[in-house]
């Protein structure tokens, strides 16, 4: 028996203003997510790019090529009801932070490590007020309780939809900080991906490239991008940032 596929069965994708948001009408139709929760976005441009994911659906929908859908789904029928539980998971990471984990040798890695990752925690420092301990090896090492609290709080403080995005840029990086980084734009998010990635680049520089391990990580740096993409187009104030 062949696999059933949900196909196109809308001629037209349209936004509706609401007073709780935006929704998106598919022939008249409002569009739910797959908990049957009413499809409602913070803004418009969400919405218009939701309702583009949908009209560019050809005869057979596909799911991964609505990343903006997916993730709106995710921030309603998820992230809104495990809101506390997921921001912790996310703030733990500054407690294993990419960055503070630092090769023993050799020196050349040693110095691009510090090269790459020293400003971004030069940056987190300047911007919470806390700074991350850096230490050699990859065996955990605590960070300062006080300083991971600075950090949680405004983990807390986001929005389901700010959340959302905020846990594939922290879980795909490894970093708490980088994520940070991406949601307040201090680089780039291009730029932070390929900072998340130096280990990696010094083992291709030695090793060769793998074919398996770069198609992976081409689907991560999508999946990263896609994330700062969305959190962009939910247009969340930066409350979570403000004491």
């Amino acid at each position: 028996m062949s696999e059933w596929k949900a196909k196109r069965f809308w001629k037209t994708a349209e936004v509706d203003a609401r007073d709780d948001g935006f929704a998106v009408r598919l022939d008249g139709r409002p569009v739910k997510t797959p908990a049957k929760a009413p499809l409602v976005v913070p803004t418009q441009d969400m919405a218009r790019a939701i309702a583009a994911e949908w009209d560019a659906q050809e005869d057979v929908i596909n799911p991964h090529s609505m990343p903006v859908t997916r993730a709106a789904n995710a921030a309603i029928d998820k992230v809104r009801h495990q809101h506390s539980e997921v921001a912790q998971m996310l703030a733990d990471y500054g407690d294993a932070d990419l960055l503070c984990y630092r090769a023993a040798s050799p020196v050349e890695l040693i110095r691009r490590q510090s090269e790459a990752w020293d400003p971004l925690l030069d940056w987190a420092e300047a911007t919470f007020g806390v700074r991350l301990r850096t230490v050699t090896g990859v065996m955990h090492a605590p960070q300062d309780e006080a300083a991971l609290a600075a950090l949680t709080g405004p983990v807390h403080k986001m929005d389901a939809f700010t959340l959302t995005a905020f846990h594939d840029l922290v879980s795909l990086s490894g970093s708490l900080v980088i994520g940070f980084a991406a949601l307040t734009g201090h680089r780039p998010p291009e730029a932070l991906w390929q900072l998340s990635r130096v280990d990696e680049q010094w083992q291709a520089e030695l090793w060769g490239v793998d074919e398996q391990a770069a198609e992976q990580a081409a689907l991560k740096e999508s999946d990263f991008l896609a994330a700062k993409r969305f959190h962009d187009l939910s247009g969340a104030p930066r409350a979570w940032l403000r004491d």
